[in-house]
């Protein structure tokens, strides 16, 4: 799994990226990915509420370095905005990285880049309230 320091880097990945959006971004890392990495997002989606942010924005990023799998989903919100090819554009990019062992590096370039998608589609608004934390969340 990844270290301290390596978690707050994405933290602060994470809080940067959201400081010009109004979109939320949640990162899970994960030991295993025993199925479909990709059924496994839109389940901890879907758990940690992530369908219920106001303007349906928010994207998780699904990592399980162990078993090689990654995935990337986004709420209607952001998904209908996107094009096609970003969520896998976005995903291999990662991938790069990880594979050369630089993960938490790769995750960041992840969020850096769906931060970008986000402050364009949605730019940060008066009175925005950070709906999701930004911690990494570890299973």
């Amino acid at each position: 799994m990844l270290q301290k320091e390596e978690l707050n880097y994405i933290s602060e990945s994470i809080k940067r990226a959201e400081s010009h959006t109004s979109g939320e971004i949640r990162v899970c890392v994960t030991k295993h990915c025993k199925g479909d990495p990709l059924e496994a997002a839109w389940k901890k989606f879907k758990q940690l509420k992530m369908d219920a942010t106001q303007q349906r924005n928010g994207v998780l990023i699904y990592v399980s370095p162990a078993d090689h799998k990654s995935a990337i989903v986004g709420d209607k919100g952001i998904r209908d905005v996107a094009r096609e090819d970003f969520w896998e554009d976005t995903l291999q990019e990662m991938l790069s990285f990880f594979r050369k062992e630089r993960i938490a590096e790769g995750i960041s370039k992840g969020v850096e880049k769906v931060g970008e998608l986000l402050k364009n589609q949605f730019p940060v608004i008066e009175n925005d309230v950070n709906e999701l934390g930004d911690e990494v969340i570890l299973e």
